[in-house]
């Protein structure tokens, strides 16, 4: 069974105030082993990232101003996450995000039609009342986060390969 694990890092907190998705990573996830192939973009947003995001990522507009625009990467990000099911920590958030890129590029009809998995809603179940962040599962499940001093989609999507993983035994 094939699942990706999915994150984004975005220019602020709310997709219906503009903001949009500045990198996209995707870890795959084959027969319970955490494989090599991965997916993982920047994005131009063309727009100017919130500070108080870009303290989580370190990201900023100029770093991006030479990346695809989504609707670049939109088919080859169809084409890896194919029909598997997805595993994302906090999945309206991310889920919103992507809902309004693809409007955006005239693909709403189109919108993802794969299973998601909330990692989140999911740690609630299995711990609640206690903090699930992912630094708190990496903590709980004990996953070495230790290269995580900013926030990285394709760093924050293999954690949480390894987290769902230890969480689903």
């Amino acid at each position: 069974m094939r699942f990706i694990v999915l994150d984004t890092e975005t220019t602020g907190l709310d997709p219906d105030d503009g903001h949009k998705i500045i990198e996209i990573g995707c870890i795959e996830i084959v027969n319970r082993s955490v494989t090599d192939n991965s997916f993982h973009k920047y994005i131009n947003p063309e727009r100017e990232i919130d500070i108080e995001a870009s303290k989580v990522h370190g990201l900023t507009s100029s770093n991006l101003r030479d990346k695809p625009k989504f609707h670049q990467i939109h088919d080859e990000f169809i084409d890896y996450i194919d029909d598997s099911p997805l595993i994302i920590h906090n999945a309206p958030f991310d889920i919103g995000f992507l809902k309004k890129e693809f409007s955006y590029i005239g693909k709403a009809d189109s919108f993802l039609k794969n299973e998601v998995i909330d990692s989140l809603k999911l740690a609630r179940k299995i711990s609640p009342g206690k903090k699930n962040t992912l630094d708190a599962l990496c903590e709980r499940y004990s996953i070495d986060n230790s290269d995580r001093s900013l926030h990285g989609a394709l760093l924050d999507a293999k954690l949480l390969a390894y987290v769902y993983l230890k969480m689903t035994i």
